[in-house]
């Protein structure tokens, strides 16, 4: 499992390339602009974007928001929709389940809308699913991990495709929990584990993925506790988790929650780690209370080390947004181009007037969708509509910022 970052970075992608590449360049970075020349006589078309920009989480929905406008532009200077031109629609759900699918019925219900990037938020993606099922509307999300959204309830032993219009570019929780079991367990020996989540379906089952996997390894799960996601004063659970005398704590949540636990954990004499997954992994964690020796895994290699990645990057960064891309930007950045790319497919074949039939025809282009040049490296779906890229990488906190310490794709064992 200790493979290093360098080396499996190194060789990502030769493992795309070996993969098909269908995609018209959809991952590729160009200079961004306006229309220039382009011939945007057809119209307008829209993508839509859901995500949290207001509120705790605002760090990583803003970064959403700036990097699919950014892929927009980018396919507006190019051309890459012939005859038309793109825009971007982005509306904020504040994490909010009902206010994600009210969001969603909206862009279903405009002809001009060609897909939605988004939600971040499992719990948001459950509420927009079958409000949009029938309009067969594509939505990818750049940032949703439970396995349940694409392969049921079931996903363990009778997996099965719960709707044809749903996708996403990021690797799920019952192979990121046990990924960052793997490295907490197997590689830093820390056997005594004690669990904190905030009650959410996503974070339980994110735990009870760890749990069974740390277990697996030799490890024991010495209590499970709950917060609640308002809560401001942990130190109840944290005094209870300190007599059980843990090697390390896993918590199931995102990192408003993770950066106050951590640091009264630290005010409480806890002084062990504070591991998580994705959510954890952003520098509002350690603005908010994460310390050095705190572990994040996410989803991905970091970014700036693939050679993709590092042009997105450049990118971004001379753009001169007002926020950072965060943890999940090159995500949305590779799912707005994956829309961007079967829009201009589907389009080629007549003009778009939003109708079933050619909504369904961009769900099969994005279906086949398939390119070694994302961002992110690979990007492309199963027959779930989960991503086929399964690299994954664990985040320590040093010196004040998080550094990478491995990456690797995950295989079960």
């Amino acid at each position: 499992m200790r493979s290093k970052s360098t080396a499996v970075l190194s060789s990502l992608l030769a493992i795309g390339a070996a993969m098909a590449t269908s995609a018209c360049g959809g991952g590729k970075i160009e200079a961004a602009g306006g229309t220039g020349g382009c011939d945007t006589s057809k119209g307008t078309l829209v993508i839509g974007v859901i995500a949290p920009m207001s509120g705790k989480l605002s760090a990583i929905g803003l970064g959403i928001r700036n990097s699919v406008q950014l892929a927009v532009d980018q396919a507006n200077a190019t051309c890459a929709v012939k005859g038309y031109q793109l825009k971007m629609d982005a509306q904020d759900d504040e994490a909010n389940p009902d206010k994600g699918a009210a969001a969603a019925q909206r862009f279903a219900d405009d002809a001009n809308v060609v897909g939605i990037v988004g939600s971040y938020n499992s719990g948001v993606a459950r509420a927009i699913q079958p409000k949009i099922a029938s309009t067969k509307l594509v939505q990818i999300s750049p940032g949703n991990t439970d396995p349940a959204l694409t392969r049921g309830a079931e996903y363990a032993t009778a997996p099965k495709r719960q709707y044809d219009n749903y996708f996403r570019v990021v690797g799920t929780d019952d192979l990121q929990g046990p990924f960052n079991a793997r490295y907490l367990v197997g590689g830093e020996g820390m056997k005594r584990i004690a669990i904190v989540t905030d009650g959410k379906a996503v974070a339980e089952n994110m735990a009870t993925e760890f749990a069974k996997e740390a277990e697996k390894l030799g490890g024991t799960i010495v209590g499970r506790e709950k917060v609640n996601e308002n809560d401001s004063d942990f130190s109840s659970v944290l005094t209870k988790i300190k007599s059980l005398k843990p090697d390390a704590i896993f918590t199931g949540t995102d990192y408003s929650i993770g950066g106050p636990l951590a640091k009264q954990a630290k005010d409480l004499g806890l002084n062990v780690p504070m591991s998580g997954n994705d959510g954890l992994f952003d520098a509002q964690f350690i603005a908010l209370g994460g310390r050095d020796g705190d572990i994040a895994a996410s989803v991905g290699a970091p970014i700036d080390k693939l050679s993709t990645g590092a042009a997105f990057v450049e990118a971004y960064k001379k753009r001169n947004f007002a926020e950072g891309y965060g943890g999940f930007g090159a995500f949305a950045y590779d799912a707005a181009n994956v829309i961007v790319s079967s829009i201009g497919k589907v389009t080629a074949n007549g003009a778009w007037t939003g109708a079933p039939e050619q909504r369904t025809a961009l769900v099969k282009e994005v279906q086949e969708y398939s390119t070694d040049q994302g961002a992110n490296g690979v990007v492309g779906f199963d027959e779930y509509g989960d991503s086929k890229n399964k690299l994954f990488t664990v985040y320590k906190v040093t010196n004040g910022a998080w550094k990478d310490v491995e990456s690797s794709q995950f295989e079960a064992k």
